[in-house]
C-alpha cells in the first residue's frame, strides 16, 4: 500500500507526555508524526494558549504552592497570561483519571501551558503541521472570545510567524470554520463531529437537514479543497468512509489508541489518525505497508 497518510499526535502524544505541553510536543515530534493536533484558548489579555479546558482541570494542574487544584478552575479567559503560567501541568494526578487513562505518560517537572506562538517557533525547525482546535463553545460564550476573533487572532499569528503554510484549523463549533472557509479559504479545515457535539450549526441545522453525517461535512466546507472530516472513530465505517472520499473530504477520525482500530481504520482507507500513542500507530502503519514519518530529534 502506497499512499499519503497523516499520523496526527493528539494533544502532542498524550500517552506518553504531558498533554498540550511543549515538552509534550517535542517528544511526539522525536517518536515521529505528522501533525500535531493542539488546543487554543485565549486569556483575559488576549494572548493564545494551548489548553483543552476553559477552566483549569484539577485532575492535571497544580498551583504555584505545588497543590493540586480542588476544584476546577480558574477560567483561562478571566486570567492574565502571568497569572495562567503559575501553574504546573507537567503531571496528572495520581490515582486520577488522566493517570489511570495513560499509565505510560512521563511527568515533566514545571511544565507551564504555552503560548501558542511558542509551540509554533518550537516545532518551525521540524515542519510538521500545527493543527489548531479553536475551544469556543455555544453554550458557554463567556469562556472564550467570540469564534471568529478567536479563529481570526490565530491565523494573524499564524501569518506574523510565517507559518501559515505549517497550519491547520479544526473545531466542534462551526461558526469559527465557517467565517475560515469565506475569509481565509486556504487554511486547510477540519470539521470536528460527534455524537455528542454541542454546536447548534451541528445538532440543529444539520442534523435536521436528513443529511448523512459526511454529506453535511461537505455542505458545511462548500466545495473546499482541503476539508477534512474529523469524526469520533467510532462512528465510521467502510461505506462512511467513502461516501466521504466521493463527497472530496479527507478523512481524519480521533482518538483511535488501540492497534486493532488502527489497522481496521486504515483497511478502510481513511488519511489519517489522531492519536494519543503515535508509538503503537507506527507500527501499525508499517504492517500495513504504509510509511511512518521520520522523527525528529530532540535538540
Amino acid at each position: 500500500m502506497c499512499r499519503s497518510f497523516e499520523l496526527q499526535g493528539h494533544r502532542g502524544a498524550r500517552g506518553l507526555f504531558p498533554e498540550n505541553t511543549l515538552e509534550g510536543f517535542c517528544g511526539a515530534l522525536a517518536v515521529g508524526v505528522t501533525s500535531i493536533e493542539l488546543d487554543v484558548a485565549m486569556t483575559v489579555d488576549d494572548v493564545l494558549v494551548v489548553t483543552h479546558d476553559p477552566v483549569l482541570n484539577p485532575d492535571l494542574t497544580r498551583g504555584a504552592d505545588g497543590a493540586w487544584l480542588s476544584t476546577p478552575g480558574p477560567a483561562v479567559r478571566a486570567l492574565q497570561l502571568a497569572e495562567l503560567q503559575t501553574y504546573d501541568v507537567g503531571q496528572a494526578r495520581p490515582g486520577g483519571a488522566a493517570a489511570r487513562a495513560h499509565p505510560l505518560q512521563r511527568a515533566v517537572a514545571a511544565a507551564r501551558i504555552p503560548t501558542l506562538e511558542a509551540v509554533f517557533e518550537a516545532l518551525a525547525p521540524s515542519g510538521v503541521v500545527v493543527d489548531v482546535e479553536l475551544k469556543t463553545d455555544p453554550l458557554r460564550p463567556d469562556l472564550s472570545p467570540p469564534p471568529a476573533d478567536m479563529a481570526d487572532a490565530v491565523v494573524a499569528l499564524a501569518r506574523r510567524l510565517g507559518a501559515l503554510d505549517r497550519l491547520a484549523i479544526r473545531s466542534f463549533d462551526w461558526r469559527g470554520l465557517f467565517h475560515l472557509r469565506d475569509l481565509w479559504p486556504e487554511t486547510p479545515l477540519g470539521w470536528l463531529t460527534a455524537p455528542e457535539t454541542a454546536s447548534p450549526l451541528w445538532r440543529g441545522d444539520f442534523a435536521r437537514s436528513g443529511l448523512s453525517v459526511p454529506a453535511s461535512v461537505a455542505m458545511a466546507a462548500g466545495g473546499a479543497a482541503r476539508a477534512s472530516w474529523a469524526p469520533d472513530f467510532a462512528e465510521l465505517d467502510p461505506d462512511l468512509v467513502a461516501e466521504a472520499h466521493a463527497l472530496g473530504l479527507r478523512v481524519v477520525p480521533w482518538t483511535v489508541n488501540e492497534p486493532a482500530d488502527m489497522a481496521q481504520l486504515i483497511s478502510w482507507g481513511v488519511d489519517g489518525l489522531c492519536t494519543d500513542r503515535p508509538d503503537i500507530a507506527r507500527i501499525v502503519m508499517s504492517e500495513a505497508g504504509l510509511k511512518p514519518p521520520p522523527p525528529y530529534p530532540r535538540s
